[in-house]
């Protein structure tokens, strides 16, 4: 179990090649036990974006400040505070800032080797995930 506040997760700068003003702080990941995902908060300067990219996973992202859109090869598609986004695996896509002010969204991606943890559900099946 982990209870932090974000400011005390160090904000780190984007370094893929292709991001401009975007930093990132890992909220939580496999290093504090958790075994299937990640959620990292994303920060981007107003004309900042992450890079141009695709993988085989997914994303779902939540707004929490600013404005921003999110283009892939289908368009530009705008969001803002309080929008969730369900970006689909093998997209190509980049979020950008179109705001003037910082861009801050959550991203929960699945860890590319996740962790088989024993079930928190002592009634359930030993290879179960409960929550």
């Amino acid at each position: 179990m982990k209870i932090i506040h974000y400011t005390e997760v160090e904000l780190e700068p984007v370094t893929v090649e292709g991001a401009e003003k975007a930093q990132i702080r890992w909220l939580i990941a496999q290093k504090d036990g958790a075994p299937t995902f990640a959620m990292r908060m994303f920060e981007i300067e107003p004309g900042g974006h992450t890079p141009y990219h695709q993988h085989n996973w997914e994303h779902e992202v939540y707004c929490l400040s600013g404005k921003g859109a999110l283009v892939t090869e289908r368009g530009e598609m705008a969001f803002g505070a309080d929008d969730a986004i369900f970006v689909d695996p093998n997209l190509i896509h980049t979020f950008k800032n179109v705001g003037n002010e910082t861009l801050k969204f959550l991203c929960l991606i699945p860890h590319e080797q996740p962790v088989i943890k024993k079930a928190l559900n002592p009634f359930a099946d030993e290879e179960a995930n409960n929550c």
